[in-house]
């Protein structure tokens, strides 16, 4: 097809703004579906997407629309990821494309999302139409919004659309606005092939399936290709497009967006940021900004049926088919037993894995504390890349340890500004910036260590903020810091899963806090239970349960006080030989309980 009549564009948005609405109004508008297809979120297939609100795995359908000059135009919809932790995978979906539209609650105005994608777009030199969203709602403020985008993101507020994806209202303008304002590709079909991959998954009838753009030169089924990352070629077995439904094509050109299958039995292969070029062809230059995504974050995910861990390995290795960017390899815990380590992009990825698990393959599992991965320097100078506190060198021989840092962007109106700031001095933060808007709105930046926004940041930031704080966080690097190993011990046992990496100024007040709500959560046994949390040899905090008596006097009916005593010192020494040989078994609530992951 002419690229002249050709538009590729993705929506961006804050999570909740109405993405996927106004996805499924397009489709509608252009006849892509029928008011008998018809259903809510149409790209979102997943039933975790639906009931979260979120785009989850990326999309990309065909859509033609005849505009008001009378030429048809094809508008390739490339939909995005609505999550910071699949940042990397917006910033490959908008590589692919040449305009976005760029989203806004016209109720809830410009959020930390919002402008992080904004940047995205900014950086891939791409045409910005921004979109009001939400207009028909009785609290919208569509003026006060369109003041934020100027204000906040630099953007023309007069180009604003004002629109509800609900009604309908504005999809007309949207669409002529993409016609219009969005360049056609620049790409040649006479140069030599080279296509981006934004996305891939594992089918078990045809094996990966690729989503491609092809920026330069074109592909037709039995060609030859080579991925330029790996150095693997494959033969191409079916090409094809979403309209929204998959229709085989004999060949894709320049400017066109579309899937590809091949001999490619691994998904892993088919890395998302990856260039396709022509085996015997190849481009000189593989696209930009391709990079191999590591994961963040990591938990360890243990059976609370020891007979299921085979079916958990099974299901982590099917699960792995059509999500290549989570890692897992086998650990064992003397608490929890056989099991797997796991790691993900952040939070959100870790508990859609979880859910997956549990649903798709009918498995119940609990999941130790997330950590993250520290560099620990060695007294000889090695560097060692630690995941899990139980992998941490003596600590005779590490040097110091060092701990990733994040620049985390908060949105807020600035009456709650006192008390996020004091969560994020709380959270070892350092202030870099503080701005203020017009419409009584800040924008908080703050250097701080990931680890510090794992386990409840974001909840609290919602509770100061009534709910109107938002976030969004990119990686900076990592930095020394006075980090100790601080284990639990039940009646001098160590438990190995309850092994945490904490600051040296927050050890204290974590060792008191886990060792209270272990107290609360171990049942009182016939002997007495220590609790005790320690740094080494030196212990920082001790809590009891109680053990249970009985009453052994109560056979007693007055008499010498010398047979009460003769029975209360043999109770005394049976209870110190049970205590020596009697074993705690700590409940699954309790390491739910701890790290505050609740099923």
């Amino acid at each position: 097809m002419d690229p002249r009549y050709i538009r590729n564009f993705s929506i961006i948005a804050h999570i909740d703004h109405g993405k996927s609405t106004l996805a499924d109004r397009l489709l509608e508008f252009t006849g892509a579906i029928t008011s008998r297809e018809k259903r809510d979120q149409f790209l979102d297939s997943m039933d975790l997407e639906r009931e979260r609100g979120i785009t989850i795995k990326a999309a990309a359908v065909r859509l033609w629309y005849r505009a008001a000059d009378g030429r048809e135009y094809l508008l390739n919809l490339i939909d995005t990821p609505g999550h910071v932790d699949f940042s990397y995978e917006v910033s490959r979906s908008l590589a692919a494309s040449e305009g976005v539209l760029l989203l806004v609650d016209a109720s809830q105005g410009v959020e930390a999302q919002t402008l992080a994608n904004a940047y995205l777009a900014l950086e891939n030199n791409l045409e910005i139409i921004p979109v009001l969203n939400k207009c028909d709602l009785a609290n919208a403020d569509p003026d006060k919004t369109a003041e934020e985008i100027r204000e906040i993101l630099g953007l023309d507020p007069s180009t604003a659309i004002r629109a509800s994806a609900k009604t309908g209202q504005g999809i007309e303008e949207i669409l002529e606005a993409i016609v219009n304002r969005v360049p056609p590709p620049r790409g040649r079909s006479t140069d030599p092939l080279k296509m981006l991959i934004f996305d891939s998954w594992f089918d078990p009838y045809v094996g990966t399936v690729v989503m491609i753009r092809v920026l330069a030169g074109s592909v037709h089924r039995g060609q030859r290709i080579l991925l330029m990352a790996t150095g693997k070629t494959y033969e191409v077995y079916q090409l094809g497009v979403f309209n929204p439904y998959a229709t085989p094509v004999e060949s894709l050109s320049a400017g066109e967006v579309g899937f590809l299958t091949a001999t490619i039995k691994n998904l892993a292969d088919a890395m998302i940021g990856d260039t396709i070029t022509d085996a015997l062809n190849p481009t000189p230059t593989p696209f930009p900004g391709f990079k191999k995504i590591k994961p963040m974050v990591f938990s360890g995910f243990y059976p609370v049926d020891p007979g299921d861990y085979g079916r958990l390995k099974e299901a982590l290795e099917k699960l792995r088919l059509n999500d290549s960017s989570f890692t897992y390899e086998p650990e064992t815990s003397a608490a929890l037993g056989f099991g797997f380590r796991l790691g993900f992009l952040g939070l959100l990825h870790l508990e859609i894995i979880k859910e997956r698990l549990e649903r798709e393959y009918e498995l119940s599992l609990l999941a130790t504390a997330p950590t993250v991965v520290y560099k620990v320097v060695t007294t000889r100078g090695e560097e060692i890349w630690v995941d899990n506190p139980l992998k941490l060198p003596p600590w005779g021989k590490i040097e110091h340890l060092e701990e990733p840092l994040v620049r985390v962007e908060i949105h807020t109106p600035a009456e709650y500004l006192g008390n996020i700031l004091s969560l994020c001095e709380d959270r070892r933060g350092r202030q870099v910036e503080i701005r203020f808007f017009p419409n009584q709105k800040a924008l908080i930046i703050y250097e701080m260590p990931l680890n510090e926004i794992l386990m409840d940041f974001y909840d609290q930031l919602k509770s100061l903020s009534r709910g109107y704080a938002s976030m969004d966080y990119e990686m900076l690097g990592y930095r020394a810091s006075a980090l100790l190993q601080m284990d639990l011990m039940v009646n001098g046992e160590p438990i190995d899963a309850l092994s945490v990496i904490v600051h040296k100024d927050k050890a204290y007040r974590w060792g008191r806090e886990l060792t209270e709500r272990l107290q609360k959560i171990i049942p009182r046994q016939m002997f007495e239970v220590v609790i005790q949390a320690a740094i080494g040899s030196r212990v920082i905090a001790r809590e009891r349960v109680a053990p249970l008596r009985k009453n052994v006097t109560a056979k007693c009916y007055g008499g010498d006080i010398t047979r009460k005593r003769k029975l209360l010192e043999r109770q005394k020494e049976g209870k110190k030989r049970m205590k020596q040989i009697g074993k705690i078994q700590i409940p699954q609530e309790a390491f739910l309980a701890v790290f505050g992951m609740r099923e």
